[in-house]
């Protein structure tokens, strides 16, 4: 997410109430998650383990629970509660804004496309010319949807991320500021959920066709021309490459790229990054072929058996 402006970190550090190390004049640009961070961004860590590796990244300007040596060139925010802190700021840069209206006054509709009864359209949504909007379909605000794009009913974009941090006394919700992008030409069955990014955007690339009922988490980037069948389930900050075809109630875990040309057969499930071209199988998933072997040794263990008895009888 970048900011309207640029800021300064100690007007940031005065916005949540924190202690800076570095000059007060430092530009802070944007604020965003260790994945996608770049020059300018604040990014968050509140655990020793990740402490080197938001240090080390992208963003030149870390919110941290404790005070350590600074990189040089970067600048820290010291926090008691940086997960806190770091929704203090997605309120402040991204606040809810309730609409009373169907189809939003910012809402900007391209030439000939169709808007179905009972839709939602939030604020700031873009929608491309020559696309079609079936009925009962919810489009949080900002989301960006191309040229020629179909939305079957009940479809859902830009619902928050499922991001929690577990509290002793509760779930506490990262806060979504992000945003859903659907590129030209794509196809969105009915009843699907695309959740936008946390700080960044989920995307879904030109020409991609997904099924009825397709679930897929905050920050996931999808390709080009990728085919994704009904009741898969993508989870948070997945990179889909181009051309990847999934096949109906797939699961895919957080994190894990899927690169060019991969096929993952029906009620697979992805712990994984795979490689390009390859076809997966199973759950845990494996290479196809070598999952099909598998499961023909399996198929052979009772004539394996029935031949080990014939041999202890004689």
């Amino acid at each position: 997410m970048k900011f309207p402006k640029p800021y300064t970190l100690q007007e940031i550090a005065t916005l949540i109430d924190c202690d800076f190390v570095g000059d007060k004049t430092f530009p802070v640009l944007g604020m965003n998650e260790i994945h996608v961070v770049e020059e300018g961004d604040i990014v968050f860590v509140d655990h020793p383990k990740y402490y080197d590796k938001a240090l080390n990244s992208a963003a030149t300007i870390v919110l941290i629970n404790k005070d350590v040596d600074c990189p040089e060139g970067k600048a820290l925010l010291i926090s008691d509660d940086p997960f806190r802190d770091f929704n203090k700021l997605t309120q402040h840069f991204k606040p809810f804004q309730a609409s009373h209206v169907s189809i939003s006054e910012t809402a900007r509709i391209g030439k000939n496309s169709i808007i179905q009864p009972n839709c939602f359209i939030g604020n700031n949504v873009v929608i491309g010319d020559n696309c079609i909007i079936h009925s009962n379909v919810s489009i949080y605000d900002d989301t960006i949807i191309g040229d020629n794009v179909i939305i079957h009913a009940g479809t859902v974009l830009g619902a928050s991320g499922f991001y929690y941090k577990n509290r002793p006394e509760a779930y506490d919700q990262l806060l979504s500021g992000g945003r859903v992008i659907i590129e030209n030409d794509v196809h969105i069955g009915a009843a699907c959920t695309i959740d936008k990014g946390v700080t960044g955007d989920t995307t879904i690339g030109e020409g991609s066709k997904l099924d009825n009922q397709i679930q897929i988490g905050h920050d996931t980037v999808i390709g080009k021309k990728c085919l994704i069948a009904s009741q898969t389930g993508i989870a948070g900050c997945v990179v889909v490459k181009d051309n990847v075809t999934i096949w109906g109630q797939v699961g895919i875990k957080s994190g894990i790229t899927l690169a060019e040309g991969t096929v993952l057969y029906a009620q697979s499930g992805l712990g994984h990054s795979t490689d390009e071209g390859k076809t997966y199988f199973g759950s845990p998933a494996v290479e196809a072929r070598e999952m099909f072997k598998q499961m023909a040794y399996i198929k052979e263990i009772p004539n394996i058996l029935k031949r080990l008895k014939r041999d202890k009888k004689a």
